[in-house]
């Protein structure tokens, strides 16, 4: 995953926890004992990460069957 798959829309979102508007940065993304490193917005507070549901039924759903698939 790339920060290709960050929309402009993504970071007007702030957390809700914190307040603060979500950032881009480094993510370690963990499935089925496999992990990656991806650029998403988060909280720079907190670290919440947003997954939007163009990424969820997207690009993580591919992961996630070509993961399952071995």
């Amino acid at each position: 995953m790339s920060s290709d798959y960050v929309q402009p829309e993504d970071l007007t979102w702030k957390c809700q926890k914190c307040g603060e508007y979500l950032v881009v940065g480094p993510v370690t993304v963990s499935y089925l004992g496999n992990q990656f490193t991806a650029e998403m917005p988060k909280c720079p507070s907190c670290g919440l990460v947003l997954i939007s549901e163009a990424l969820a039924l997207g690009k993580m759903a591919e992961v996630e069957q070509i993961l399952e698939d071995k």
